[in-house]
């Protein structure tokens, strides 16, 4: 493609790894409710909304609880990751990123976070990059979850530029689905047998570079 006018970024998988935060979380609150959750079943919470994904953990146990039961087990596991995403820092931005940031800043090249998660802001200070992003549209500020393309279209509003000429960064099969539906050139960082649908794909972004969007 052409030089890209903005950058949008997912949160979890792709700047930092808090995936294995929200697994504890979830397994932990499996764990009271009497049933197993294992890693592969979190890979169907890779990009969803907290309730959401309450709602497929509750399904994989075959429990019915109700609305207010969920609401408080949906703040109950968000009370145990927000303690463990608390001593987070710079050390977990995934390998690549802090360069691909910094090359994306000499090309004059603005970059969003487009992420489902409401504790974006909290992560993206402890790791030090809550100032580096031109804008941050998270859970807190969108009303549709991915694969609505919403948290990308606000995004690229938020930049000033038009949809077709953003590119995206995801590692979750809802984002990349969010991403192609916004009309958006996108990357899949991970396995593209698993990921699907792409325009392009990187195991990380130690991979990735300005040369290779413009290519």
């Amino acid at each position: 493609m052409t030089k890209p006018q903005a950058v949008l970024f997912d949160l979890d998988g792709v700047i930092v790894d808090t995936a294995k935060h929200h697994f504890k979380a979830w397994k932990d609150l499996a764990d009271e409710l009497g049933f197993t959750f294992t890693e592969n079943d979190n890979e169907r919470l890779k990009g969803v909304s907290r309730m959401d994904s309450l709602n497929i953990l509750l399904n994989i146990g075959n429990i019915n609880k109700s609305d207010e039961e969920k609401e408080y087990l949906a703040a109950k596991k968000n009370e145990r990751y927000v303690a463990a995403i608390s001593q987070m820092d710079e050390s977990e931005i995934l390998p690549g990123v802090v360069r691909f940031l910094n090359e994306l800043e000499e090309n004059n090249i603005p970059y969003a976070l487009g992420s489902a998660s409401k504790n974006a802001p909290k992560i993206l200070k402890q790791i030090g990059l809550f100032d580096a992003f031109n804008a941050i549209v998270d859970g807190n500020t969108i009303s549709k979850a991915k694969p609505d393309p919403e948290v990308f279209l606000k995004g690229a509003e938020e930049l000033s530029v038009h949809p077709e000429s953003c590119v995206v960064f995801e590692d979750a099969q809802s984002g990349i689905e969010a991403g192609k539906k916004a009309g958006m050139y996108v990357v899949g960082v991970g396995d593209p047998d698993v990921l699907k649908g792409a325009d392009d794909y990187i195991k990380s972004m130690e991979e990735m570079s300005v040369k290779r969007l413009k290519g």
